[in-house]
């Protein structure tokens, strides 16, 4: 009787070892450029950060909240109490460290993003086959995708954007399909009949009235990048995550708790902001 036990394991692991080691050293010469080039500039926007005095910065960030937030002072007030909590606590440069990684993470998933799922969005083909693509990059532990980003990039912020852009980009594909499938057939045959081109009519009436979904990704894909901060660090990204990798390693539970709590004031602040973006379309 023929005996299932007997059959050697598919190799898998080492198929993808090979093939990761394959891409690592056929398009090096692209992953380099772009580890240099964009780690030069996460580095840029980081000093011209640092640049602004911190109460400055408060200040600003305070008054932008003010306008946003529908002039609500007690909102401002409570967004500048939570930012001068980080640079009470000496947490400043690595509050700019993530955040730099939070902006170019979600500006990278956006551009992403958006052209995919206005792509799914036009072809019903295309969908059926980026969906299964979108439920494996979101299933997937976040850890797994450090592997790969540290075999093409190395380590620091570089290999943390490529693992956040893997994990976060699939809210604002999804959201952005679902905005344009969902605008009733009523615009797009008023649009046809004055004759509107694909682009006049996608981004003339598809896109402004998708927009408040399309919102909701981005804001999705912002928290998401966000909670990679913590896991980037594992690769050498630097910022609040670090904080906590380090004092989870030393079992420092104090300091653990401040630079979560700080995360947290940053992931409120930021969610606000992009809520208030998502409302304003409405």
């Amino acid at each position: 009787m023929f005996n299932f036990n007997r059959l050697a394991p598919i190799p898998l692991d080492e198929w993808i070892e090979t093939m990761v080691e394959w891409i690592t050293n056929t398009f090096s010469f692209i992953f380099e450029p772009i580890k240099d080039y964009l780690g030069a500039f996460m580095r840029l926007v980081t000093n011209l950060l640092a640049i602004i005095p911190p109460y400055l910065f408060i200040v600003i960030i305070m008054i932008v909240a003010f306008i946003f937030m529908k002039k609500r002072i007690t909102a401002a007030v409570l967004v500048g109490i939570g930012l001068y909590f980080i640079f009470n606590q000496d947490y400043w440069s690595e509050f700019l460290d993530t955040t730099t990684l939070v902006i170019i993470s979600t500006l990278l998933c956006v551009i992403i993003g958006i052209p995919i799922g206005i792509a799914m969005s036009k072809s019903d083909v295309f969908e059926s086959i980026a969906k299964p693509i979108l439920d494996f990059m979101q299933t997937m532990p976040a850890f797994v995708y450090l592997i790969p980003a540290v075999a093409f990039f190395g380590i620091g912020m570089v290999p943390g954007v490529f693992a956040s852009i893997i994990f976060a980009t699939p809210p604002t594909i999804r959201l952005t399909n679902l905005g344009i499938r969902q605008i009733s057939t009523e615009y797009n045959e008023a649009a046809d009949s004055f004759g509107t081109t694909p682009s006049q009519k996608l981004f003339k009436i598809q896109l402004p009235l998708a927009k408040s979904s399309i919102m909701a990704g981005v804001n999705q894909t912002v928290m998401l990048a966000l909670s990679m901060v913590v896991i980037a660090s594992m690769i050498g990204s630097p910022g609040l995550g670090r904080e906590v990798l380090s004092s989870l390693q030393r079992s420092e539970v104090g300091t653990g708790f401040v630079s979560g709590l700080s995360i947290v004031i940053l992931a409120i602040i930021i969610d606000r902001f992009t809520q208030l973006s998502k409302n304003k379309e409405r």
